[in-house]
């Protein structure tokens, strides 16, 4: 693989991590859901333990949220590249959810897959540090 194409896979799913936590902040749950693979897993920072399988799942699980406002930030993203067609990621999440509400700090580690579509989250797992 050329330094390029390894760069370029880096950047994409980079690209995908900031655009998951963009659309979140905007509830826009079917292009969020898109971002998987179909038969994607995730879990959020705030339950760990209650994974979520195939886009359908976790459409209906982004739904099924109270309305809120919230802001992701993301940051120290560090994407491996294992193949051409596999990637994986460790990232830091801080996330706003009122004025009076302590940020909540945690994070991600993602598998990427590529796919028809482009690059997607095969596996997103998010956990809280404090």
């Amino acid at each position: 693989m050329t330094p390029e194409a390894r760069r370029a896979i880096e950047a994409d799913c980079a690209r995908l991590i900031n655009l998951y936590a963009n659309l979140n902040d905007q509830a826009r749950w079917d292009e969020v859901a898109a971002l998987y693979a179909e038969d994607g897993l995730m879990t959020r920072p705030t339950a760990p333990d209650a994974p979520s399988f195939g886009r359908a799942a976790l459409l209906a699980a982004f739904r099924a949220r109270p309305p809120r406002a919230s802001q992701h930030i993301c940051a120290n993203i560090v994407v491996t590249v294992e193949s051409e067609t596999a990637a994986s990621a460790e990232s830091a999440i801080l996330l706003f959810t009122a004025p009076d509400t302590p940020p909540l700090v945690g994070t991600y580690k993602d598998r990427f897959v590529l796919t028809g579509e482009g690059w997607r989250f095969s596996e997103r797992r998010g956990a809280l540090t404090w």
